[in-house]
């Protein structure tokens, strides 16, 4: 895609969702991170009905590893990969407790210290808690930058780095939430629903089809 179709596609983008939020429910930075985490290979909406129970028990790190391994994978047994997620979510707390003064981090080193952590649950939360202008690349991110053209990258990582070199600078702050509720709501992977998409004209993949 060439620059000025870049500039085009996140005007139109951010014209029609000025402020654009996660579909994740959270009231703090260490509600986002449990959230983000435990959205691994599960839906939001599936973390978003687990995580009200969890939260109004466990708020803070020192309440969630109080609240014990046990106690976590019950309120959670409904997200995929639970168990995990349990163990991941009760040993991030303890470190935070332990090491980081009960506070999230708010550099990506840190962060990707933490158990169940890695690049995009790092780039997330960076991005959301943070406003730093990081790219979280997940399925309908790399879905949605092929199909425009934004980056052709084999990998996430590969992805996310075109994209940070291509997006002009004063779309980053949201840039990533356009192309996931992009790609989750009108460029699906089965049947994208072109009919609907603002930016179908500059798409390649609209325009061969």
């Amino acid at each position: 895609m060439k620059k000025a179709d870049v500039v085009e596609a996140f005007t139109i983008l951010k014209t029609a969702t000025p402020h654009p939020k996660s579909d994740l429910n959270y009231r703090s930075p260490f509600e986002l991170l449990v959230a983000v985490v435990l959205s691994a290979q599960a839906t939001d909406v599936g973390v978003n009905k687990a995580t009200p129970a969890l939260f109004a028990e466990a708020d803070t790190p020192e309440k969630m590893a109080a609240l014990g391994e046990d106690r976590i994978r019950h309120h959670i047994r409904s997200i995929g990969l639970y168990n995990n997620k349990a163990k991941s979510v009760y040993k991030l707390s303890q470190i935070l407790v332990e090491r980081f003064d009960s506070t999230v981090p708010g550099d990506r080193k840190s962060l990707e210290s933490l158990p169940g952590v890695g690049r995009k649950t790092a780039n997330v939360v960076l991005n959301v808690a943070f406003n730093q202008p990081t790219m979280a690349v997940d399925t309908h991110v790399f879905r949605v930058s092929h199909r425009l053209g934004l980056a052709k990258g084999k990998t996430p990582t590969a992805v996310e780095k075109e994209l940070v070199r291509v997006i002009p600078e004063t779309f980053m702050d949201h840039a990533h939430h356009w192309l996931i509720k992009h790609g989750r709501y009108v460029c699906k992977a089965r049947k994208p629903e072109c009919e609907k998409c603002i930016i179908s004209q500059l798409c390649p993949s609209k325009l061969q089809g």
